[in-house]
């Protein structure tokens, strides 16, 4: 299909949000897709709301079944800015009594008559494999990412959550998916670890005309965002580390299967391009600087960040676990809050974000048992990672991310330097 921007006709030929979004959730050209009513020879198979406008669409919600369109509005309202948590808890008031829908513009999904809607539509496949009874997605509509994924909010007809299908739909993305649910079913089998986070589980995960589709477990109902205030968390960071085991020892950089790893794709992406020359050339930097430093290596979250926590019945929650890994050298997890808050709360560049990450490891790495050399290793081992994640989604068709390269490598090389 093209990407053209139209208001009218097929949203699967827009260049925007809405286009993008529809392609992903509904890519069997089987289904047809109208704003009003089906076409001659189909019969309607779901209904949705599009949120505020066709102009202006930032939300897919399901029609049909008040409850249901309600709880898409309303569920997790408390994780979201205050401005959208009012605007959505108003329009969720409306829902409730069936005033909602009128409101907006009516996007049609209508399949051949005859035809079995579970083999056309995703919802209608999930709702098989999850044996939930009919379901109904709601799915929040954003500018076409490359590292985005679309994501179904699934309801039962009486309102209540069944899952969260992410959908990866190009290289990157599907790698994300892939990995999550890696994760998750690992997660899985780890029980009463102490001060380890809840985490959702894996529901299924599938493959859908050419994707890779992960259903997660909702999470729990009244769970509340953690405060960008709050001190990290170290218990919690050491449970996922070590995942209810001992502390390993303590083991050289230099001869670690980590720094190996790093080597590996430096010279994966020097192939692929010229920059990743400056990676090679990094990580036998942090060879010559920290190869005899001892480290703890473990497990993290990979993308440990206020906005992926929350707290629910006295306990830690954490999801969104698609960067996880084993074998990073213990500290990452704090590094990497550090370096996002910077980077993307208070919008500051590469540079001021290495920067915070020295100060939190400094502040807090005593903690975790780092001292002054194994914080320096750290720091310096986790951007030349945080640039080699940047590159693998580049080469995964994300594109590159503006704010992190090349303006990460000139920090690392400026950093070496010293």
């Amino acid at each position: 299909m093209t990407a053209t921007v139209t208001t009218s006709g097929d949203p699967r030929l827009r260049g925007d949000g809405l286009g993008w979004v529809t392609r992903a959730v509904f890519g069997d050209e089987r289904v047809v897709l109208t704003v009003g009513a089906a076409p001659a020879g189909h019969r309607v198979a779901a209904r949705y709301a599009v949120v505020p406008s066709l102009s202006r669409p930032r939300f897919l919600l399901p029609l049909g079944a008040p409850r249901a369109t309600a709880a898409a509005l309303l569920a997790y309202n408390a994780l979201r800015p205050p401005r959208v948590r009012a605007v959505r808890a108003a329009l969720g008031g409306l829902s409730r009594v069936g005033a909602a829908g009128p409101a907006f513009p009516t996007l049609t999904v209508s399949v051949p008559a005859g035809s079995a809607a579970g083999e056309l539509l995703l919802a209608e496949r999930l709702a098989v494999d999850l044996a939930a009874g009919p379901l109904h997605a709601g799915c929040g509509v954003r500018p076409p990412d490359p590292n985005h994924k679309p994501t179904l909010a699934l309801f039962t007809g009486d309102g209540r959550p069944q899952g969260y299908a992410k959908i990866g739909w190009n290289g990157a993305t599907r790698a994300l998916v892939s990995a999550e649910a890696a994760a998750l079913r690992e997660l899985a089998e780890l029980t009463g670890v102490p001060d380890h986070p809840v985490t959702p589980r894996l529901l299924t995960e599938i493959e859908w005309a050419g994707q890779v589709v992960a259903v997660v477990e909702p999470l729990p109902p009244r769970v509340r965002g953690v405060p960008v205030s709050d001190p990290p968390r170290i218990a919690a960071l050491l449970a996922v580390a070590r995942r209810g085991r001992p502390a390993p020892p303590s083991r050289p950089l230099a001869g670690s299967s980590f720094l190996d790893r790093l080597a590996a794709e430096a010279a994966r992406a020097a192939d692929a391009d010229p920059s990743g020359r400056r990676a090679v050339a990094a990580v036998a930097a942090l060879a010559r600087r920290h190869g005899g430093t001892a480290l703890e290596f473990g497990h993290w979250h990979g993308d440990w960040v206020p906005w992926n926590l929350g707290r629910h019945a006295g306990e830690l929650v954490a999801w969104d676990w698609e960067h996880s890994g084993p074998d990073v050298p213990l500290g990452f997890d704090l590094a990497h809050d550090a370096f996002q808050r910077a980077l993307v709360l208070r919008g500051e560049p590469a540079a001021a974000a290495a920067g915070a990450v020295g100060t939190r490891l400094t502040r807090y790495g005593d903690q975790l048992g780092l001292g002054p050399a194994q914080r320096r290793a750290v720091a310096d081992a986790y951007l030349v990672e945080m640039w080699l994640r940047t590159f693998r989604l580049a080469d995964a068709g994300a594109g590159w991310n503006a704010a992190l390269h090349p303006a990460l490598l000139d920090v690392i090389e400026k950093r070496h330097s010293v």
